[in-house]
């Protein structure tokens, strides 16, 4: 059996690039491991590692900006406002964009509620701990208790 030779760093950012969005801090988490301390050369290293992540943002493999968008677009329609912006922080993404996503998120947070909320459950809660526990499972995806109260009004007035 043949064994397949070592990945460079820049070998494996590409791969993990041509998968998906990554946020910088995202990327350099996931390449840490892989770079190679040899003694007295760790800050040598760590350099590397931040002279590659430059060159890849400067190329336009890496953006923040594009991350940020996917991240955007894959949650959107599942979760609320709470959830992704948590997401997005927890990858590393700026407040910067986290606040320019938030005009967009806002506008289609009580559709996606509503969406989210049809696909569990479907009915009218018949008793509070239903109630409790609807809210509670829309709570767990990201949404505020205004858009809760709103979807669970909204699906009593309909019915």
């Amino acid at each position: 059996m043949k064994k397949s030779p070592e990945l460079s760093l820049r070998g494996r950012a590409l791969q993990y690039l041509a998968r998906r969005e990554y946020s910088r801090a995202e990327l350099a988490a996931k390449l840490r491991p892989y770079v190679q301390v040899e003694d007295d050369f760790e800050q040598l290293q760590r350099v590397d590692l931040e002279a590659l992540l430059n060159e890849l943002t400067e190329s336009g493999y890496l953006s923040d900006e594009r991350a940020a968008t996917q991240l955007l677009h894959a949650r959107r329609s599942r979760f609320g406002i709470q959830r992704i912006t948590r997401e997005m922080r927890e990858k590393g993404m700026g407040e910067e964009l986290i606040e320019q996503a938030l005009p967009e998120l806002k506008d289609s947070e009580l559709e996606a509620a509503r969406s989210v909320w049809q696909r569990k459950f479907g009915t009218i809660a018949v008793d509070a701990k239903e109630k409790a526990r609807q809210m509670r499972f829309l709570q767990s995806r990201g949404f505020g208790f205004d858009v809760i109260f709103k979807v669970l009004q909204s699906s009593d007035v309909e019915d």
